[in-house]
């Protein structure tokens, strides 16, 4: 495998690099010592004309209205609870009042891109998340009740300006 082909698989293996690349953010040095898949002149030439080749990363507002539920929590999700249930996966469910969590939930123009900008915009923030998850126009993060209002914030935040998701490979 060439240089430039090992440097291009490594940088989709680490999206918030390809991210970097695309926003013309990245020290090409140092990502190329950080990457370890070559010699680092070689990778450094490598990662400047991959990112040569990248669309520059654009933004968008997600029209979404968002809002916030507390007293949620996880139940079994063949347990009664489950019914009407605001997530369902690996046999639980979250469910309004069945906890003391709080759920952020934005409905409208939201999808894995968006998902993405917000766990990134959490974790950033030092919020942990329970669960995430999107699906049909619908998003939904599940955190500690003390971090409801500061993640409604993040989630407000990240949706107004969720990266592009098109990488133009």
């Amino acid at each position: 495998m060439s240089t430039a082909a090992a440097t291009r698989d490594a940088v989709r293996e680490r999206p918030f690099l390809l991210l970097a690349l695309r926003a013309g953010v990245v020290n090409y040095t140092a990502a190329a010592e950080f990457l370890d898949t070559g010699e680092t002149d070689s990778v450094a030439t490598a990662l400047r004309r991959f990112a040569d080749d990248l669309p520059p990363l654009a933004r968008h507002d997600a029209e979404a209205r968002v809002r916030m539920e507390s007293g949620v929590g996880f139940v079994d999700d063949a347990a009664d609870d489950a019914d009407g249930g605001l997530l369902s996966i690996g046999g639980v469910a979250v469910v309004p009042d069945a906890g003391s969590l709080t759920a952020v939930i934005a409905t409208g123009d939201v999808g894995t891109s968006a998902l993405g900008a917000v766990c990134g915009r959490l974790d950033a923030q030092g919020i942990d998340a329970e669960a995430a998850a999107v699906a049909d126009e619908t998003l939904l993060v599940v955190v500690d009740r003390r971090a409801g209002v500061d993640a409604l914030r993040a989630v407000e935040d990240a949706l107004s300006g969720v990266p592009d998701a098109s990488t133009g490979e």
